[in-house]
């Protein structure tokens, strides 16, 4: 067997040993590695010193890939987005240029593409450089959030449907950060508050920053209830917090789990490339 599994807290986490390459990994090692996902939500591997080419390689055995054109200076889609501060002469780019300061939105908790009709299955991301401290990406268990409520109260979110939106998430940061073009590119879509896992059926909420309001109910009431599961969610005990290494691959269920990035030294360079697995389309 290629893979062992260690779990790392209670809720949340596990660490995958790996000692081949992971586009090389065996198809029921490649099993392993789907049910580890499903059981735990966001898996770690270490030591994985990945090219482009093998990181979508290996993302392409989970499924179709997103694709972006916020990363790719040249036009048009690519599939990889790349994070970073550095910029095309390699030089750190400063804290107050406005897409650093687009990005300080990757600090708030927060689901990957849940504003889209199709919100996004798994994220893969690879850090290929990394500070010397901070900079860490934090994980926040919305199914075991959801299984610490009360059965009355379960009962209470179970058919509520929200509204995730871009330009409300956006907004939080500056007003102003997105144009009128770029908000009708992304406009608010529904999204059940709670949603069912297909392979083991266990059920967690669905918010984050990107959850605008509760369908059908008081904006002030509705993102009230929505800041307090928000706040449940990122309990402490829920939690899990990624020290990165330099060549880290870090996978994790975008159904399940809410993340963010942490500050760090900004004269220090981080550069992280991701890949996003499409989920799929469910109606309400």
């Amino acid at each position: 067997m290629a893979i062992s599994i260690k779990k790392i807290t209670e809720h949340i986490g596990a660490e995958i040993d790996c000692d081949v390459r992971l586009r090389e990994l065996s198809e029921s090692d490649f099993i392993d590695v789907k049910k580890a996902f499903d059981e735990h939500s966001v898996l770690v591997f270490r030591g994985q010193l990945l090219s482009d080419e093998d990181q979508i390689s290996f993302s392409e055995r989970f499924g179709s890939l997103e694709t972006t054109v916020n990363s790719n200076p040249e036009g048009g889609g690519t599939v990889m987005t790349v994070l970073s501060n550095v910029d095309q002469q390699n030089k750190v780019i400063p804290p107050e240029d406005k897409r650093m300061v687009f990005n300080t939105g990757n600090q708030m908790w927060h689901t990957d593409s849940s504003f889209k009709r199709v919100p996004a299955l798994m994220s893969l991301l690879s850090g290929r450089e990394v500070p010397s401290i901070g900079g860490e990406t934090q994980f926040a268990s919305m199914r075991a959030a959801y299984g610490s409520l009360a059965d009355q109260k379960k009962m209470e979110l179970d058919d509520l449907v929200c509204m995730h939106d871009f330009a409300y998430s956006r907004a939080l940061i500056d007003p102003n950060l997105l144009t009128n073009d770029d908000k009708a590119e992304v406009p608010p879509v529904r999204q059940a508050m709670v949603r069912k896992n297909p392979v083991h059926k266990k059920k967690n909420l669905f918010l984050g920053a990107h959850a605008s309001y509760i369908e059908g109910w008081d904006l002030e009431e509705s993102r009230k209830l929505i800041a307090e599961l928000n706040e449940k969610i990122t309990h402490p005990d829920f939690v899990y917090s990624h020290s990165w290494k330099k060549d880290d691959l870090l996978i994790w269920d975008n159904r399940t789990v809410l993340h963010r990035g942490r500050p760090w030294d900004r004269n220090q360079k981080r550069i992280m490339h991701r890949t996003t697995v499409v989920g799929e389309l469910t109606v309400y």
